[in-house]
């Protein structure tokens, strides 16, 4: 399995907190979840985190189970239309967006 996130490191301006998470709930969501070969699609949102981290408001995970459908994802119409839609979001954003892919191996715990 691979994963690959889109890591938003920096802050929602001030007062479009709301406006910033209600555009990723029914905006960007559902276009992420239609991405081509996706199995899963996670999208976080930091309630915390260590004293002298980045602030990490947003982190979106899809997760494919091999390269090839990784690779239909990238190509396909849902990803083109996310990054459009993807835009109007950083005008509500001060930052960077990261993006790295993972090999997954997981440990279910019951």
């Amino acid at each position: 399995m691979l994963i690959r996130y889109a890591e938003f490191v920096g802050a929602i301006h001030q007062g479009r907190e709301e406006e910033f998470f209600a555009f990723v709930a029914d905006v960007l969501t559902p276009l992420w979840t239609k991405f081509d070969g996706a199995v899963r699609v996670t999208v976080s949102r930091e309630l915390e985190r260590d004293e002298g981290a980045p602030e990490m408001p947003l982190l979106l995970s899809i997760t494919y189970p091999d390269r090839a459908a990784l690779e239909r994802a990238m190509a396909c119409d849902a990803r083109f239309h996310s990054r459009e839609e993807t835009k109007r979001l950083l005008e509500m954003f001060e930052g960077s967006v990261y993006h790295r892919i993972t090999e997954v191996t997981a440990h279910d715990l019951g």
